[in-house]
């Protein structure tokens, strides 16, 4: 008898029979909050009717058009489609089917366009479980232990991470920027730094928005070194910050865009994008693969963006996560054993500290699980495992928000009493 390989370790208890808009239901029939959105991805809600339709139509006309042999319809109108959300500049895609793909299809096209070898990413990191996602990946060991060596030529320069150095935001920005100016004259020479690599929010690295100076800084480095600035949206995209891209809280631009997760609400989809001009310069049979742009997936893909269109789900973001966050911090003040509350949009975190300023990862954990019993699914992330997180889908309403906040309220006081 088959069973599934012992590593995969549910984050709660439920075993899921269906969804629908927020919430999940249990086969015994218990329904439960769910502000995982399956880490990102259901931004739509689930089950969003649009979707469905969408889906369940191309399911009986075409599910695999596989895109290097035949082209299909949902394929050219999703692109045409995300040429009107994307950069003017980004007018050229390539589609996969996760997030670890697309970094990797962004890691070769970097090197292929530049003609140079090393990456740089920012510590705290998280772009995936893949060899080559997984060496510009340190938001914590367990995505890389073990398994070495990696890819070469990955260096690792600062986040900014205001709340861990114990500094506001305009110093950790300075001094992150300076150390990368630093590593740039000692390990990584411009010449031969192909690209920057960020994320605008640390996801796995404990929900950190990247300080629009920070972003504009690389932005500015990028242009003066001829670097590439790729950026990973693949969380932070679609709304999820308040924003359609999280980049979008700064005037820096990227150069390569990722996106996936709440791309085609649930469907497996990812994409790069990049302007054409840069594009081109990728070598012949760099880009390919069985399933990616898949059919099916497409036109949930275009059904999610009409949704967030039509209903409004990017200002609905920006709205219900300032509710969120004003309430994390009312529950944050009568509990010190959280010391941080932070995020943008739809991505917010309270972060669990002890009383000597370290991490208290036990009573984060106590909290994540007793919010669960009290049924309001979480997750947590940092490199201590002492930030919970709360990703609700874009479509969450005033008195979804209220009623997570009490919950959360609740387990808190359980969890610390």
């Amino acid at each position: 008898m088959a069973t599934l390989s012992p590593l995969l370790k549910q984050a709660t208890p439920v075993l899921a029979a269906r969804g629908e808009g927020v919430y999940l239901y249990d086969t015994a029939g218990r329904r439960h909050l769910d502000f995982t959105a399956g880490i990102g991805v259901t931004g739509t809600g689930h089950c969003h009717p649009r979707v469905v339709e969408a889906a369940q139509r191309q399911v009986a006309t075409l599910i695999h058009g596989q895109y290097t042999t035949v082209m299909h319809e949902p394929l050219l109108r999703l692109t045409e489609a995300l040429g009107e959300v994307l950069p003017a500049s980004l007018d050229s895609l390539f589609f996969l089917n996760s997030g670890s793909e697309a970094v990797e299809a962004s890691i070769r096209l970097a090197r292929h366009a530049t003609g140079r070898q090393n990456i740089v990413v920012f510590q705290g990191s998280f772009h995936g479980r893949t060899m080559g996602a997984a060496a510009l990946t340190t938001a914590g060991t367990k995505f890389r232990a073990g398994i070495g060596p990696l890819m070469p030529g990955v260096a690792v320069a600062p986040f900014p991470q205001s709340y861990r150095y114990g500094w506001d935001e305009d110093e950790a920005t300075r001094f992150a920027l300076r150390e990368l100016d630093y590593l740039l004259a000692t390990t990584s020479s411009p010449a031969d730094t192909a690209a920057f690599v960020v994320e605008p929010v640390l996801g796995e690295g404990g929900y950190i928005p990247a300080p629009p100076a920070f972003l504009e800084g690389l932005r500015e480095r990028a242009d003066r070194h001829g670097v590439l600035l790729v950026v990973d949206e693949v969380q932070t995209g679609f709304g999820r910050t308040g924003r359609f891209w999280g980049h979008e809280h700064s005037a820096a631009r990227p150069d390569v865009l990722i996106t996936a997760k709440g791309l085609a609400s649930g469907f497996p989809l990812s994409a790069i994008a990049a302007p054409a001009a840069l594009m081109e310069k990728a070598w012949p049979g760099s880009q390919g693969g069985t399933y990616g742009g898949n059919a099916v997936a497409c036109a949930a893909a275009l059904a999610t963006l009409e949704v967030i269109r039509d209903e409004d789900l990017v200002g609905n973001a920006r709205r219900q996560g300032v509710r969120l966050h004003d309430g994390l911090r009312k529950v944050a003040a009568d509990h010190p054993v959280i010391g941080d509350v932070r995020g943008l949009g739809l991505m917010q975190a309270c972060e669990f500290t002890a009383p000597d300023g370290g991490p208290d990862a036990a009573a984060a954990q106590r909290a994540h699980k007793a919010a669960a019993g009290h049924g309001l699914l979480l997750l947590t992330c940092g490199a201590f495992g002492n930030v919970v997180r709360m990703i609700p889908p874009l479509i969450v309403d005033d008195a979804q928000v209220d009623d997570a906040l009490a919950l959360w309220s609740a387990a808190v006081a359980d969890a610390v009493g």
